[in-house]
């Protein structure tokens, strides 16, 4: 069984909101996008990717005839090569979009979440991230396409990169080439994981002890979600700011 709940808010200075973000418990996909290339550009990019993986994956839901237009990755289950294509698919669509004047030059980071029986299919571009909390510990599943994370590769942590001046340098985006680096990875699932996906917004100002303070209070998904943007917005985040907690727990074996 999964639940889910998502809360955005624009933030203390920024009243536009360029995020976007999905919950599908049917399909049991989750999605969270931050839009850029200015107000009306940064929602167009970001809604239109949400929009393009969720679409793909009610297509693919529950058939196994599919095209996969951009191929297929040997290393990667089904549901892995969902999620890569998906991702692929949404960026053709922001690319697209881009082509009009008033859109040039947008792009969105994304980061999803595919959970299929008791496996979790992520993928992810940019630096929007993916945590999951279980027992009490909180694990950062994705990388951020950041200067900074490149840089300091195995070395980066949160304290160094909250503190690094080229930390919000994207080096990779949805929309702004054909072929993005589309970062795809799959785990197994114990039951009772919590999954956290956010913005930037959220982790440049809450480190993994923070957050995990948040997750360990417990109780329902509302209400933490509430608590995890009320946090951000209290330690002066100046972004966008979108949290989106999935529950995954089992029951009589089936997810």
């Amino acid at each position: 069984m999964v639940r889910s709940h998502g809360v955005s808010d624009s933030g203390v200075v920024r009243q536009s909101n360029e995020d976007c973000f999905a919950a599908d418990d049917r399909l049991s996909i989750f999605v969270v996008a931050d839009g850029m290339g200015g107000h009306v550009a940064g929602e167009v990019a970001s809604r239109v990717a949400v929009d393009s993986i969720v679409g793909f994956i009610e297509r693919a839901h529950g058939t196994d005839d599919l095209s996969w237009p951009c191929g297929l990755d040997p290393t990667l289950t089904e549901a892995g090569n969902r999620v890569r294509t998906a991702i692929h698919i949404a960026n053709r669509q922001v690319c697209r979009a881009a082509e009009d004047d008033d859109y040039a030059g947008m792009g969105t980071t994304v980061v999803c979440a595919l959970i299929y029986g008791r496996r979790l299919a992520f993928g992810h571009v940019g630096d929007s991230r993916l945590y999951l909390y279980c027992s009490g510990a909180l694990q950062q599943q994705t990388r951020d396409d950041t200067w900074a994370a490149s840089v300091l590769g195995a070395h980066a942590n949160d304290e160094s990169l909250t503190s690094h001046p080229m930390r919000h340098v994207l080096t990779n985006v949805l929309g702004t080439t054909e072929r993005p680096q589309i970062h795809v990875n799959e785990r197994e699932l114990a039951g009772g994981e919590l999954l956290l996906l956010c913005t930037d917004g959220v982790h440049n100002v809450l480190d993994a002890t923070a957050l995990t303070e948040i997750l360990s209070t417990g109780g329902d998904l509302e209400t933490m979600a509430g608590s995890v943007v009320a946090a951000a917005i209290e330690r002066g985040s100046r972004d966008n700011l979108t949290v989106l907690l999935v529950r995954y727990d089992t029951e009589n074996g089936h997810g």
